[in-house]
């Protein structure tokens, strides 16, 4: 593993925990733990939660792709996000997928194939609508997600894979959150994302390798419906306008969210919403993944209008 990789996985969970101090299970969600979605008993495991109030109630799917820059990242960091999502009146699935560099790619592709593939075989059994299958990525997630996507509606691309996703499946619409749809390896510098994509890809980012991993070049006319989420200082922003480019091209149904520290009506300024920090009226400005952090009144913004978008799509 190299030091990249290492800084990664220790700072990051850092603030993550700090992020996540304090908060507990909320009293309105039921979650079950730790069920096994593949053969690896370490790695392919899955939590589903649902809204308390829904007992016995069969509920549209939400399936959570955590994020970590392909080497970080496991459902306990997730949790009290994917619980937020249960709250809103889904069933959510939030699972840990194989990293690199103990994995390379597709090891992670493959994981989110089994989980969605289990999603179909077990609805019955946890009261999820197998018709009504949402999904949720960000960041390294929102690649993953966005690829596996490509994979159920471009056939070509599909070819690519040793896997097959499940026959006739597909989301119904996807949220792509400060995702990373174009990742490059810069020659001669050791920037973050050259550095882990070189860990993460079996020959270390040949340009054969970096083109299957970039979105924008496997998006066809078929891809679902798209929330396209980016933030003012999220260091990622400008490749969701790439991708908005190209499912534009596409004809490709999304709605952009773009969010600031503050909002405005009618062309005047408003209250300022709530930062990632959780206080009200600061100046900063959101960050990357904002919308993880459960003490921000502008993460539940966003997560309510992500639920609120997927709802459009529910067969009455």
């Amino acid at each position: 593993m190299s030091r990249m990789s290492e800084y990664v996985r220790k700072s990051f969970k850092m603030n993550d925990e700090i992020r996540d101090a304090g908060l507990t299970t909320p009293a309105d969600v039921v979650r079950y733990d730790d069920i096994l979605y593949g053969s690896d008993e370490v790695w392919q495991r899955l939590d589903v939660y649902r809204p308390a109030e829904a007992e016995g109630k069969t509920l549209p799917v939400i399936v959570s792709v955590h994020g970590g820059g392909f080497v970080y990242g496991d459902k306990e960091l997730y949790q009290y996000y994917c619980m937020n999502l249960a709250q809103k009146g889904f069933a959510v699935v939030n699972f840990t997928y194989r990293l690199a560099p103990e994995f390379l790619f597709p090891a992670a592709m493959e994981d989110t194939n089994l989980v969605f593939s289990w999603v179909l075989a077990h609805a019955k059994e946890y009261g999820m609508d197998a018709g009504r299958v949402f999904a949720v990525g960000d960041s390294a997630g929102a690649n993953l997600l966005g690829l596996y996507t490509a994979a159920c509606t471009n056939p070509a691309y599909a070819a690519s894979y040793a896997f097959s996703v499940p026959e006739g499946f597909c989301p119904r619409a996807v949220a792509l959150n400060c995702g990373v749809y174009c990742p490059q390896i810069v020659e001669g510098r050791k920037d973050m994302m050259s550095e882990l994509l070189k860990e993460y890809l079996p020959q270390g980012g040949t340009q054969e390798e970096l083109e299957q991993i970039t979105l924008p070049a496997h998006v066809a006319s078929d891809f679902p419906p798209v929330f396209l989420m980016t933030a003012a200082n999220d260091f990622l922003k400008e490749e969701a306008l790439t991708l908005a480019k190209k499912l534009t091209e596409e004809n490709v149904l999304f709605r952009f969210h773009f969010y600031t520290g503050h909002s405005f009506s009618c062309g005047a300024p408003a209250a300022k919403a709530g930062t990632p920090g959780g206080e009200e009226g600061q100046e900063a400005q959101p960050g990357h993944v904002f919308h993880l952090n459960m003490r921000s009144s502008l993460a539940d913004q966003c997560n309510t209008e992500e639920c609120a978008f997927f709802r459009q799509f529910f067969e009455e």
